[in-house]
């Protein structure tokens, strides 16, 4: 092979090795890489408090309010409505501590500024009656239709005295508690109501216990909770 030829060859093999030295390059350069497995954080994670419930918390929403048309008893539910001088009450110290008491309730309509404005909001009456025995087992309904109040028992309203259970005794085996606390209960359906004859339906809307019998009252009207303001 004559010099040229050699040195051609050389040349063609300089060629060779610099393309696939490019080529190599090139590859790695163009190559995807594989991406790194990023794990997300966990959040942390922030304790939630809840407000412990009162032993008698309930106790308002529980008493029947009697002479309260049917319909209005959402908007009377609809607020966080504050009885807690009740609830004191029958703590230690308090004027119903260690008394038997029957509770009934009622609402009374007032014309008040609320958020803004006037409107008319139907507040909740709980009146307590203490008494070694049901104060009354009858229930008068009367109205300004009416020229005499028609007294009937509590039964034919489907209404009676029941116990209220604490909080605190909830878990606890009905027959070994001893009551303090009886509310009157209705046990009419709200459903079953377009059953009722009008006359009827407009008996509860005029209705309150009578002849009670009793040591004495004691009544609370609602205010509104923080949390309805």
């Amino acid at each position: 092979m004559s010099k040229g030829t050699m040195g051609i060859a050389a040349e063609n093999e300089n060629v060779q090795f610099l393309e696939n030295e490019n080529r190599k390059e090139y590859t790695s350069r163009t190559a995807p890489t594989r991406a790194k497995r990023v794990e997300a954080s966990k959040p942390l994670s922030v304790p939630e408090y809840f407000q412990d419930k009162r032993n008698l918390e309930d106790l308002w929403k529980e008493v029947f309010p009697v002479g309260t048309e049917w319909d209005l008893l959402d908007s009377v539910y609809q607020y966080n409505w504050n009885f807690s001088n009740l609830e004191e009450a029958f703590e230690a110290g308090g004027k119903l501590y260690g008394e038997k008491v029957y509770l009934f309730g009622s609402t009374e309509p007032q014309f008040v500024p609320f958020r803004g404005e006037y409107k008319v909001i139907y507040i909740p009456v709980v009146v307590a009656v203490v008494s070694p025995f049901p104060p009354s087992d009858k229930i008068g309904i009367n109205s300004v239709q009416r020229e005499v109040e028609e007294i009937i028992p509590m039964k034919l309203m489907k209404m009676d005295w029941v116990p209220y259970i604490p909080l605190e005794d909830r878990n606890s085996q009905v027959d070994k508690l001893k009551f303090q606390i009886f509310i009157l209960s209705c046990t009419q359906r709200r459903a079953a109501l377009n059953r009722l004859k009008i006359v009827r339906i407009k008996k509860y809307e005029y209705c309150l216990p009578r002849k009670l019998s009793s040591i004495y009252f004691y009544e609370e009207e609602a205010q509104l909770g923080e949390s309805a303001k």
